[in-house]
C-alpha cells in the first residue's frame, strides 16, 4: 500500500486519538474512554510498525511515534483510579449489561415472581397446601419469627439476641449463596438456573400465602418490601446469567460450543459482579432496617415502594447516552 493510501485509510483514526489524549492529558477524559482507550494505543502502534517497516517518510513516522509516546504515558501512568471505574460499572456497565440481556432477565422474573405469586394464591385461598411443601413445625416456626410482639422480625427465636452485624454476615453468606447457586446451575443447559428460580418461588409463595392468615402477615409483608426490592432482583439477575450459559450451550451459532460458553461467561459474570452489590445492600437492609420491630408498617411499605421504584428506575434508565437533539 502505497504511504498515501495509508494515511487516508487511517487518518481520521490517528485525528480521533489525538483528540482522546489531549482530553486525557487536561484530565477531562469521560471515564468511557477508559474502556477504549487502549485498543485504539495498540492500534496506532500497530500502523506505527508498519509505517516503519514500509519506511514511509519520516514526518508520518515522527508524528505516529510521537502519538505513540503520549499514548504510552497516559496508558501506564494514568490509568482511572479503582474507584472510578467501580463507580462507571455501577452507574454505566452493570445497568446496560441487564437491558442488553433484557430476554433472559425477562424469563427469569417471569419464573420466579410468576411462581412466587402463583403459589402464595393458591396458599392463601387453599391454607392446607402449605403443610404439603413445609412441615408443621416449621410454618409454626416462621408465624413466630414475624409475630408483632417481636423486637427484630425475620429471626428464630435462638437468634433474637445476635447482634445486627451477625445477622447481616449471616444473610449475605445465606444470600450469594442461593445466587451462586442459581446461576451456576444454567451448565445444566439452563435447566439448573430455572429450576432453582421456580425452587425459590415456590418456597417464598409458600411462606408468603401461609402467614398471610395469621396475625404474622402485616409484620412479614412490611419486612419483605425493603430488602426484597435488591434480594428478589438479584436471585432474578444471578438466573438470567445462568439461562445465558445455558443457551450459549444450545444454540452456540458459528462458534463451538466452548467459545460461546466462554464468550458468554464473560457478559454473564458481569451480571454476576452487580448481584454481589445488590445482595449486600440487600443484607444491610435487612440487618438494620427490616428487622427492626419499632419501626411502623406503614413506614416500612413507603420506604420499599420507593426502592422498588429506585430499582426500576436505576435498571431501565441508568447509563443510558443522550439523544442529540
Amino acid at each position: 500500500m502505497k504511504q498515501r493510501q495509508f494515511e487516508a485509510s487511517h487518518q481520521r483514526a490517528w485525528a480521533a486519538f489525538e483528540a482522546q489524549l489531549g482530553q486525557a492529558e487536561r484530565a477531562k477524559a469521560p471515564v468511557e474512554h477508559a474502556q477504549t482507550f487502549g485498543p485504539a494505543y495498540r492500534r496506532l502502534c500497530s500502523h506505527l510498525a508498519l509505517a516503519q517497516e514500509r519506511q514511509y517518510t519520516s514526518h508520518l513516522i515522527d508524528r505516529l511515534q510521537h502519538l505513540a509516546l503520549r499514548g504510552h504515558q497516559q496508558l501506564y501512568r494514568h490509568q482511572p483510579k479503582p474507584s472510578a471505574q467501580l463507580a462507571h460499572f455501577l452507574w454505566v456497565g452493570f445497568p446496560r449489561q441487564v437491558r442488553a440481556k433484557g430476554v433472559f432477565v425477562l424469563l427469569a422474573a417471569a419464573t420466579l415472581s410468576g411462581t412466587l405469586a402463583l403459589v402464595a394464591g393458591l396458599v392463601y385461598a387453599y391454607p392446607e397446601l402449605a403443610y404439603s411443601v413445609l412441615p408443621a413445625g416449621q410454618l409454626a416456626s416462621i408465624e413466630q419469627m414475624y409475630s408483632p410482639a417481636h423486637s427484630h422480625l425475620g429471626r428464630a427465636a435462638d437468634r433474637q439476641a445476635s447482634a445486627d452485624w451477625v445477622m447481616f454476615c449471616f444473610y449475605v453468606m445465606n444470600n450469594i449463596g442461593i445466587a451462586f447457586q442459581t446461576f451456576a446451575s444454567g451448565l445444566l443447559v439452563g435447566l439448573g438456573s430455572l429450576f432453582y428460580l421456580f425452587y425459590n418461588g415456590l418456597q417464598i409463595g409458600v411462606v408468603a400465602g401461609h402467614v398471610s392468615h395469621s396475625a404474622a402477615g402485616l409484620p412479614f409483608w412490611s419486612f419483605v418490601i425493603g430488602h426484597g426490592a435488591f434480594e428478589l432482583t438479584a436471585i432474578t439477575l444471578a438466573g438470567a446469567a445462568g439461562l445465558q450459559l445455558g443457551w450459549a450451550l444450545i444454540a452456540p451459532g458459528p462458534l463451538s460450543r466452548g467459545q460461546a460458553l466462554r464468550q458468554a461467561a464473560k457478559a454473564a459474570v458481569q451480571l454476576v459482579y452487580g448481584v454481589v452489590v445488590f445482595l449486600l445492600v440487600a443484607a444491610l437492609l435487612e440487618a438494620y432496617w427490616s428487622a427492626k420491630g419499632s419501626i411502623t408498617p406503614a413506614t416500612k411499605f413507603a420506604v420499599g415502594a420507593a426502592l422498588w421504584a429506585g430499582v426500576l428506575a436505576y435498571l431501565l434508565l441508568a447509563g443510558r447516552t443522550p439523544r442529540a437533539a
